[in-house]
């Protein structure tokens, strides 16, 4: 009888989010034949409570790949938007797997919708791309920055400290919590920072027959080409600077013609994307792209909104978490 084969080691952050989010990849992969077990790796961002844009870029990524890379762990599990841009050549990404809903939560006290909060009302987040989006409704809303897990900031609201919060839908639908929203936003109101509510799965570059093991198991296509446009447009954004920027594509149909002249369904990208600039101002753009030119797309809309004034950044980037 062959031996079972030894369990993949998936790392993972320590946080609850971080733990359902590996746990489910783990079963997928057990349900894939292999057997896995998870391995905690802190990194600084779990360990420091100071504000993302003074721990820089991959404070939460970096540990997981030095735990990779030094052979102590098999395959690491990202928040996809949580990585840098630029591609780390040790690593390959192996597999995305089917994204969990993109949208932003609001939590707020006796179950209110946005719309109720009134003028004054405290709101907590650490995203500077929610916070410029809400600052664009002309509500009067007080942003407050927070940082912190799940629990810690919806406890905020729960206290009485703020009226309310806004959160990743994806992170309280893998811990088991979306009933505690008051509120799903729609992205025409909250556009999602790129990548929200995806994961990046990656391995060590020379491992080809666990990197196709894992493209087989949990790859999905139509989510890699969504991803892949949204972060094209934070690529190039991020040529010099840094700054509020939202960006979400969807899969949809549409009619195009054939060799032979026959209108036929095909599946394409819609992208929208969104930038706040120091003035305040808010500037938007979409397009529309076949499936296979996902990265060209998003590029091409960034450029679009640097023509607009998107030149005119902030220089700090907060939390999306």
């Amino acid at each position: 009888m062959t031996p079972d084969p030894k369990p993949l080691r998936i790392g993972t952050r320590p946080s609850a989010l971080a733990v359902a989010q590996s746990g489910t990849i783990a079963e997928l992969i057990r349900a894939a034949g292999r057997p896995a077990e998870l391995v905690s790796v802190s990194t600084t961002g779990d360990r420091s409570l100071a504000p993302i844009a003074e721990l820089g870029v991959g404070v939460f990524v970096s540990a997981l790949r030095e735990a990779l890379v030094a052979g102590e762990v098999d395959v690491a599990v990202h928040s996809y938007k949580d990585l840098p841009t630029t591609p780390d050549p040790r690593l390959t990404l192996a597999a995305v797997p089917p994204r969990e809903d993109p949208r932003d939560a609001l939590v707020a006290r006796d179950g209110r919708v946005l719309g109720e909060l009134g003028a004054g009302s405290r709101i907590g987040t650490g995203s500077a791309r929610r916070t410029a989006q809400l600052a664009a409704l002309g509500l009067g809303y007080e942003i407050v920055p927070i940082r912190g897990n799940v629990d810690t900031r919806i406890g905020k609201v729960r206290s009485g400290e703020l009226d309310a919060v806004v959160v990743a839908a994806a992170g309280l639908r893998r811990l088991g919590r979306i009933d505690e929203a008051s509120e799903l936003l729609d992205p025409l109101q909250m556009l999602p920072a790129p990548a929200q509510g995806a994961l990046a799965i990656e391995c060590r570059a020379g491992d080809t027959e666990l990197a196709h093991f894992l493209t087989a198991s949990l790859e999905d296509p139509a989510t890699r080409a969504a991803v892949t446009a949204e972060r094209a447009v934070l690529a190039t954004l991020e040529a010099g600077c840094s700054a509020p920027i939202g960006a979400l594509a969807d899969v949809v149909s549409d009619y195009v013609e054939d060799a032979a002249g026959n209108d036929v369904i095909v599946d394409r990208l819609s992208l929208r994307a969104i930038v706040g600039t120091t003035t305040g101002a808010l500037l938007r753009a979409s397009a529309t792209a076949d499936m296979d030119n996902a990265e060209k797309l998003g590029a091409s809309l960034a450029l679009e909104l640097l023509d607009m004034g998107a030149e005119d950044l902030p220089t700090a980037q907060a939390s999306d978490a």
